[in-house]
């Protein structure tokens, strides 16, 4: 950690990389402490003195934490989802915030479409049945043949045009929903259609008041019986307790998420013990170069900030 007594610092969130060399370099070029906070407090409580604020999803920056930023020239969000950070008390505090939303596309679409493939082949039911000592019984009868299977997209983003083309290469009937995004590469449905008559319903779209809980109980009712419900974006897009009751109930066949509404899982989730689900550890993003890309770009917008560069990727 660099130590200049009288300088700003560069703030980074709690996290979980590896390492900071690169931000420590940052820091070194631009004469300024590197404080990485353990804490949500700590985080907090260091804002005052920050050029430059970096941002994980193990933190939040609130309204208060803006009103305490006396020096700062920018916010970087490592990844692209910012339901963390209060972009309008940004906006207020004249503030701006980056993200950095193409480190890691492939891989989450990826993990996507695998995680949607694996429930439509009732892959969970078989492995349950594995374990419990059971054999087929009746599991897989109500699973549509490829080429019947309707997939339904949620956000027609960069993830969520590489899922929708992926599901169409293997001949899968995809239809997609974005109210904001323009795109032909699949026909364009309403969300009712797309969450009501689709046998995969798969979510790429940011976490906003609008869209919290876009699966909701009532729209759990509503699904086709057997449908499945695959969410890489964020976790408060799902009503988490009524699907875990729908999955229960067997309203719907299983779900795949890799994100949650609180995060680590925790122990005593109702999720947890639901039947036919995938769920992974907000680990879509990553593979063998996506950590490297990450922390890249975020410091590169870092240093855009730093040097009175235009920033790009701006919420």
């Amino acid at each position: 950690m660099t130590n200049n007594r009288d300088a700003g610092t560069i703030l980074v969130a709690p996290h979980q990389f590896p390492h900071l060399d690169r931000e420590n370099a940052l820091s070194e070029e631009f004469r300024l402490t590197l404080l990485a906070a353990p804490d949500q407090a700590a985080f907090s409580n260091a804002m005052a003195d920050a050029e430059v604020v970096m941002v994980t999803p193990y933190a939040k920056v609130t309204t208060a934490d803006f009103a305490a930023l006396r020096r700062c020239k920018a916010v970087v969000r490592y990844g692209m989802g910012y339901d963390n950070i209060d972009v309008a008390a940004a906006a207020a505090a004249g503030i701006p915030v980056c993200i950095v939303p193409d480190a890691s596309t492939d891989e989450v679409a990826s993990h996507a479409f695998a995680m949607g493939l694996a429930l439509s082949r009732r892959l969970p039911q078989g492995q349950a049945a594995i374990r419990d000592g059971a054999w087929a019984g009746r599991i897989a009868y109500d699973a549509p043949k490829l080429t019947d299977l309707r997939v339904g997209v949620v956000g027609m983003g960069r993830i969520g045009r590489i899922v929708a083309a992926s599901w169409a290469a293997i001949g899968a009937q995809v239809r997609a929903y974005d109210p904001f995004a323009a795109f032909s590469q699949v026909p364009a449905a309403s969300l009712t259609q797309v969450l009501e008559e689709s046998d995969v319903v798969s979510l790429h779209l940011p976490l906003t008041a609008e869209t919290r809980h876009l699966v909701s109980a009532d729209v759990l009712r509503r699904m086709r019986r057997g449908a499945v419900v695959v969410n890489v974006s964020r976790g408060g897009l799902v009503d988490e307790p009524a699907l875990a009751e729908a999955l229960h109930s067997g309203r719907i066949a299983g779900a795949a998420l890799d994100v949650f509404a609180q995060e680590p899982l925790p122990g005593e989730h109702l999720l947890r013990d639901a039947p036919n689900t995938i769920l992974t550890p907000h680990i879509a993003w990553r593979s063998t170069t996506s950590l490297d890309a990450l922390q890249d770009g975020a410091v590169a917008r870092a240093r855009r900030a730093l040097a009175g560069e235009p920033l790009i990727d701006l919420v």
